[in-house]
């Protein structure tokens, strides 16, 4: 367990247990947190109290168990980037729209 690059997204293992918590960064750019607490993990963008774009119940409470850690920190990442790329979309319209 530590840092892990997942499709460009890093993720920095703030925390270890009770919570198991990542920051994640692309080109150096905080774009997300994750956090495993009590059996709950999500991802917010674009920091802790933002936009909550994976949650899920984990078999885990303040630790992953091994076997889902992969599965879990690979959804986070999808949904993290399925976020960014949609806040760019957005960002295109407003900006077209004047």
């Amino acid at each position: 367990m530590g840092n892990i690059t997942i499709n460009g997204v890093e993720l920095v293992l703030t925390c270890t247990a009770c919570p198991e918590q990542y920051d994640a960064f692309i080109d150096g750019k905080r774009v997300a947190y994750l956090r495993l607490r009590h059996g709950y993990f999500y991802a917010s963008c674009p920091w802790v109290e933002g936009v909550t774009v994976y949650e899920s119940q984990t078999k885990g409470d303040g630790i992953f168990d091994y076997e889902e850690r992969e599965k879990e920190l690979n959804a986070a990442v999808v949904a993290i980037l399925e976020w960014i790329r949609a806040e760019k979309l957005k960002a295109e319209k407003t900006d077209s729209t004047y």
